[in-house]
């Protein structure tokens, strides 16, 4: 097929995030999270549309266990269109927290853990992309560049951040596009590219770190998107919608989750809490972004167990519903 004839094609491609697919055969789990996202993927399985770009937190404890791994590639293989999927700090880990001395620890919403507890490792991003396929990637399709990425790693010292960084500073050089279409799952920043690098020892900083990509590396990161041309960027982890920005010609949607609680919802009086995904519709003239709301947007049910990051140690699966419990692997 010709380039011409090919831009003046119109199609479609999905994006969704943080769904966040849990099981009752461990020591928490929340039945509300599944039966959300359990609608919303039969609405996107009626879309005609060409894929689905998966911004990351597939499953609730994924980081510790591999059956949700399984569970989530079986879920996704049911939809009638391909999947790219990146992974989120469910799936493989928290972005790294420097010990230092110090043991950073987050007491608020009735919560407890030292962060550097819960660092991604090398082995679980191994063992995620054993599953679902590379955690940075690049590729075109009908005209337009995709390219999804794990920007967590940055400043972890592990093997794929050096992939990301190669990735990235390759992206310029690769066979142009009309547009350019990147996906990761934390925010690049909360507000605006400038803004300082945050201390996770002080409570009024801490959602700021938790939720975004540190300096230096987040304006390392900007002026690679720059770069390579990208004219939108989705990013997921906080649950929470946030109006569409447009920085340095860079359209950044901050997306609602597809099954999780919102985050941070009480800041912005903007927000959007609805769950839901997102439908894009290429055209002649650019890319048409819809965010559509999952049909049920039900209350929460049935849940059990303790939310946040609980250590393994503290984990009681003998409150699991279904048996045999998963073990953490």
């Amino acid at each position: 097929m010709s380039d011409a004839r090919r831009d003046n094609e119109s199609w479609t491609f999905l994006h969704v995030n943080d769904n966040h697919m849990g099981t009752a055969r461990s020591y928490r789990f929340r039945p509300a999270i599944n039966q959300r996202w359990a609608v919303i993927k039969q609405q996107m399985a009626a879309i005609d549309a060409k894929f689905l770009l998966h911004g990351g937190d597939l499953t609730r404890d994924g980081e510790t266990h591999e059956f949700e791994y399984e569970q989530a590639r079986d879920d996704l293989d049911e939809l009638p269109f391909p999947t790219f999927v990146i992974p989120g700090n469910m799936d493989v880990g928290n972005k790294h927290a420097k010990q230092n001395g110090a043991k950073p620890k987050w007491e608020a919403r009735g919560w407890a853990w030292n962060d550097p507890d819960w660092n991604m490792t090398e082995a679980r991003l191994r063992l995620f992309a054993s599953y679902f396929g590379p955690i940075h990637w690049t590729f075109l399709w009908g005209g337009i560049r995709f390219t999804g990425f794990f920007a967590a790693v940055a400043g972890s010292g592990l093997p794929q951040e050096a992939r990301f960084w190669r990735l990235l500073e390759r992206l310029p050089d690769l066979p142009p596009a009309r547009h350019h279409v990147a996906m990761m799952h934390y925010w690049p920043f909360m507000e605006q590219p400038d803004e300082p690098a945050w201390d996770l020892t002080k409570a009024d900083e801490y959602d700021n770190w938790y939720f975004s990509i540190d300096q230096p590396h987040r304006g390392r990161l900007w002026q690679l998107l720059q770069a390579a041309r990208v004219d939108l960027l989705f990013c997921g982890h906080v649950h929470t919608g946030r109006p569409v920005q447009i920085v340095d010609g860079i359209r950044i949607y901050r997306t609602p989750a597809a099954g999780n609680t919102p985050q941070l919802a009480e800041r912005w009086p903007d927000a959007d809490t609805r769950f839901g995904f997102h439908r894009c519709d290429v055209r002649p003239d650019g890319i048409e972004v819809t965010f559509l709301p999952g049909d049920d947007q039900c209350e929460e049910f049935d849940s059990y167990g303790p939310w946040g990051h609980p250590k393994i140690e503290e984990r009681d699966y003998s409150v699991a519903q279904q048996r045999p419990p998963v073990e953490p692997k």
